[in-house]
């Protein structure tokens, strides 16, 4: 099978090119600015925002499946205008097309969200992940649109960025104890999302690790496991800041997990153990 990841250069992208190269596909993969080393990869420039520029390298590319992994949380035209780009391109190759969402398509209103649930959101980028959404599945009913969580990896995410700076005190802010989500591994949502193009399953997909916790939790895991001071995390509410942005959003995968016979969706409790 030959792969296009869209974004391969990000923390995820990377992570699908990797599993890729070692499943034996023919991968190739863009970037926005910086080309990334490494070999087996074809690489090339690619701005989202461009339609035409999509289209084109699909052209040249012809793959069999489009993992689209690009997005940015403050931008409209790269998180949801690009994900349309993207899947017209696709489409007019034939390609199969697997999406990433986020659970911030949720308003949190109702806490627990199967893959049923309509998008309610109440934050911009929830909003541009929702118009994404909506416009994938107009030019392509078939793509795979896939919703996850907050994405953890071996110490290279964002959210275990942040735990080290917090408790070096090289940043500011708290960690929430009343933001909850269901952080899944970057290898289970990767071997998730090429199982799912392997398959013959289209639509919405949920995948979320087991383990519902809260961002000061996850936060005390990834200092547990990696040697630092959970007491050194500051601690607050969300409620008490007058920030807005979902609370407790759940995704409920089991209708995925039933499609995903060769992926285990671990908790963070035990991933990070």
């Amino acid at each position: 099978m030959s792969v296009l990841v869209i974004g391969g250069s990000g923390f995820l992208g990377g992570e699908v090119v990797r599993q890729a190269l070692e499943a034996g596909h023919r991968v190739a993969a863009t970037y926005a600015t910086r080309r990334p080393d490494g070999e087996g990869v074809s690489w090339s420039p690619l701005d989202v925002r461009d339609r035409r520029q999509a289209i084109d390298l699909m052209a040249a590319a012809r793959p069999d499946t489009v993992v689209n992994a690009a997005y940015r949380q403050d931008d409209w035209a790269i998180t949801a205008d690009g994900a349309a780009h993207v899947a017209l391109a696709a489409a007019a190759t034939g390609a199969r097309l697997v999406h990433v969402s986020s659970d911030a398509v949720f308003s949190g209103a109702a806490v627990h969200y199967d893959e049923t649930a309509d998008p309610d959101p109440i934050t911009p980028y929830g909003a541009a992940k929702a118009a994404a959404e909506t416009a994938i599945k107009a030019i392509d009913p078939g793509a795979v649109i896939v919703r996850t969580s907050l994405i953890v990896g071996d110490g290279g995410s964002v959210h275990e960025r942040r735990v080290h700076d917090l408790a070096a005190g090289r940043l500011g802010g708290v960690l929430f104890t009343d933001v909850v989500r269901c952080p899944v591994h970057v290898r289970d949502l990767v071997a998730a999302l090429l199982e799912l193009a392997s398959s013959e399953h289209g639509g919405v997909h949920h995948v979320a690790g087991a383990d519902a916790v809260s961002r000061h939790e996850l936060g005390v895991l990834i200092a547990r496991r990696d040697g630092l001071d959970p007491a050194a995390l500051p601690s607050g509410r969300r409620a008490d800041t007058g920030l807005s942005g979902p609370t407790d959003v759940r995704l409920d995968c089991a209708a995925t997990r039933r499609r995903l016979p060769h992926t285990d969706l671990r908790g963070a409790r035990e991933f990070l153990s």
